[in-house]
């Protein structure tokens, strides 16, 4: 190995030296080293014995087989070296490489996937760069403009924000409500009991949720027409009142809109009382006349019946100018507004309605364990529906009051209706709370 990798190392040189004069140095280095594996440890050339010459045999001639003996013990990288620099005086052709596809085939197929070379993505020209650079820039600022947007709007315009956010909080809960409604509603359909299988909660919603969606409905539409919504927007908040439901109020609004209403209804009570008091001459054939006769003499004096004292007189509001058909349109119409309902022409069936929707409240209270058991808001919630302005009324002041309705609703059949709604007239008429409500112009 050693001789080849020198007598090519002479070839690669390229000296220009003549046959005869190689033949001989290539003998002289071959000799030398069979006498020096002789003598020393076995060299890696293998040639036959026979074929092995000493310097007294070859008497300075090169024998006729010397080049191919040579070749035949040399290995194979160094024949390749021997040969290429055998023709060094050649000119030496390039190395053929394969065509470039079979190459990328080649190695495509023999790689595995993961390890296979990705082709280098086409330059792009700077003109692109700065393009997409652009194009990157503009887009993220105005994401982050558009994500900081109500901070911005807060920062500079904080009462308008305000607005924004009572009116988006205020849509959220009507319509959350709305789809509870619709699922009370399919109850309501589907039970054999009717509304009678609803709870105190769903019966309130189900009795507030139409009214509130015909009222609320406009101020949606009109919000959210193109172009006309940016006037009616803060039209609809000049007068939340009007436009609006309690959706939309703020704890001071709702406060102050139900110190309204309840004024409001609250001065038809006289109306309703002297309705009562006209027609009373015209039952005094009745059984009950003296008692009801005492009963609203109580109420004139300033004082209330009990409720034993209007379960005893409650066959005169079965039949004459006291149920439901009889009364005047005068007496129905004031009714309809202390009840704080819509005016219609179906007015009597509005009443109808109303009353057996709070009627199976009551009685929804007392399978949920009695009117002790009512939250505060609740308590304030179901005096204000049956005409008592709960404002600075204690707590045990609300249950007393609303003990005297459930007992009074829970004892009465379905053609006592007019009794029932002649309630906020025979167990409030009288109160310091509705009375203060009327006439106090400060808590009005």
């Amino acid at each position: 190995m050693a001789l080849a990798l020198r007598v090519a190392s002479r070839f690669a040189q390229g000296s220009a030296v003549s046959w005869p004069q190689d033949r001989q140095r290539l003998l002289q280095l071959y000799i030398t080293s069979t006498r020096a594996s002789d003598n020393g440890p076995k060299s890696y050339c293998t040639l036959p014995p026979e074929r092995k010459y000493s310097a007294k045999s070859t008497g300075g001639e090169t024998p006729p087989t010397i080049k191919r003996n040579v070749a035949a013990e040399i290995t194979s990288v160094g024949k390749v070296i021997y040969e290429t620099g055998w023709d060094a005086n050649k000119p030496k052709d390039p190395p053929k490489d394969p065509p470039k596809g079979q190459q990328l085939v080649k190695t495509a197929d023999t790689l595995p996937e993961h390890d296979k070379p990705k082709e280098p993505d086409a330059p792009r020209s700077k003109r692109e760069q700065m393009r997409d650079n652009m194009q990157d820039y503009i887009f993220t600022r105005y994401f982050n403009y558009v994500k900081n947007y109500d901070k911005v709007l807060e920062k500079n315009f904080p009462k308008a924000m305000q607005l924004y956010h009572v009116f988006f909080d205020g849509v959220k809960d009507f319509f959350s409500d709305m789809k509870r409604f619709l699922k009370i509603s399919r109850i309501a359909n589907d039970s054999p009991q009717g509304i009678r299988a609803l709870n105190r909660q769903e019966l309130e919603l189900y009795m507030m949720m139409p009214r509130d969606m015909m009222k609320v409905a406009p101020a949606l539409i009109g919000c959210s027409l193109p172009m006309v919504g940016y006037a009616f927007f803060p039209l609809v908040f000049w007068y939340p009142r009007v436009f609006l439901t309690s959706h939309f109020w703020t704890a001071e609004q709702r406060s102050d809109f139900q110190n309204y209403y309840m004024k409001t209804r609250l001065q038809y009570n006289k109306s309703v009382f002297r309705c009562l008091q006209a027609k009373l001459k015209t039952l005094s054939e009745h059984p009950k006349h003296a008692e009801f006769r005492n009963i609203l003499g109580l109420l004139g004096s300033g004082t209330h019946p009990t409720p034993e004292m209007l379960l005893d007189v409650k066959d005169i509001f079965v039949e004459g100018p006291y149920s439901l058909l009889g009364m005047p349109r005068k007496h129905v119409k004031s009714l309809v507004n202390m009840h704080g309902l819509q005016n219609s022409i179906f007015k009597r069936h509005r009443l109808h309605e109303h009353a057996f929707l709070v009627h199976y409240m009551d009685q929804a209270i007392t399978r949920e364990g009695g009117v002790h058991n009512l939250s505060l808001d609740a308590l304030r919630y179901s005096c204000y529906l049956r005409g008592l302005n709960p404002v600075n009324l204690s707590d045990e002041e609300m249950i007393e009051w609303l003990r005297n309705w459930v007992k009074v609703s829970t004892s009465i059949q379905g053609e006592h209706i007019t009794l029932f709604l002649h309630l906020p007239i025979l167990l409030g008429y009288n109160h310091p709370s509705n009375w203060k409500t009327i006439y106090c112009k400060g808590d009005a």
